[in-house]
């Protein structure tokens, strides 16, 4: 039964609230070991409670469980909402979900892998040179900026698994490339990101309910819009060399005929 009108317009935000929330639970379900420990520390340090010893452990929970965890529960998401984005928008979300799940779990975990790494690695390089070694300061910064980038071409890391059908390695340095490439689309979704963060922050409950599938959202829309531009250059590429072929044989063609007309004057 179709909806018209107020009732139709109703029907159709609650229909799309329905399917954020339902993605956003299947995340969560997925990410469970990450998410509890991740909560565990947030109170730890709001309420000053444990130790260095506790805040290190935590940190290590948090290294190895997330290549495992939150980076294909984040590859089955962006399938859900790379179909929503792309118009196909009746699509079962709990089938849809398992199945990027399924697909991209290996792609995926050997991403967070090495991920997980980078920005430990970065993480200890911002702590040293901005606490310790404050002659070095402008590195700790850099550090942090590379940080940032690195993080944003997650997003593409996740939307390029996807919707393309590569090597890891490829998906990898395509990810980074991106990110570099298209400076524009990396800020808007670092603002739109950085926006629906301190929503969360002050919602805590949204976080539950639709902030990491808004998120993915932002994301996948500005890595397809990227994506249709470059597909068009490269449509309007081949069209053009295919014009300057046709126009090397039209003239080839011409300059032939003139030759016989010449010979055909001459007799």
């Amino acid at each position: 039964m179709e909806f018209k009108g107020a009732m139709g317009g109703l029907y159709r935000i609650t229909e799309w609230i329905s399917r954020i929330a339902f993605s956003n639970i299947l995340w969560a379900i997925c990410s469970v070991p990450f998410l509890l420990t991740a909560v565990l520390k947030i109170i730890m340090m709001a309420t000053g409670q444990g130790g260095p010893n506790e805040q290190i452990t935590l940190n290590w929970v948090l290294g190895i469980t997330a290549p495992f965890t939150v980076f294909p529960a984040t590859a089955a998401l962006f399938t859900v909402v790379r179909k929503w984005v792309m118009g196909n928008t009746d699509v079962s979300t709990f089938r849809t979900f398992f199945q990027g799940y399924k697909e991209n779990y290996v792609k995926s975990m050997l991403g967070g892998l090495i991920y997980t790494l980078l920005f430990v690695i970065m993480y200890v390089d911002v702590t040293v040179y901005m606490t310790q070694m404050a002659s070095f300061k402008i590195v700790g910064i850099l550090m942090l900026v590379l940080m940032i980038i690195l993080f944003v071409s997650m997003f593409n890391f996740f939307s390029i698994i996807v919707h393309y059908q590569m090597t890891f390695k490829e998906v990898v340095s395509n990810s980074i490339l991106l990110t570099i490439a298209r400076p524009i689309r990396v800020f808007s979704t670092l603002i739109a990101g950085a926006v629906l963060i301190y929503i969360g922050l002050r919602y805590p409950a949204l976080y539950f309910i639709c902030i990491p599938t808004l998120i993915a959202m932002v994301a996948f829309f500005n890595f397809y819009a990227t994506y249709n531009k470059l597909q068009l250059q490269v449509e309007k590429k081949k069209q053009e060399e295919l014009e300057a072929e046709e126009a090397a044989l039209n003239g080839g063609t011409d300059h032939e005929d003139e030759v016989m007309e010449q010979d055909t004057k001459r007799i």
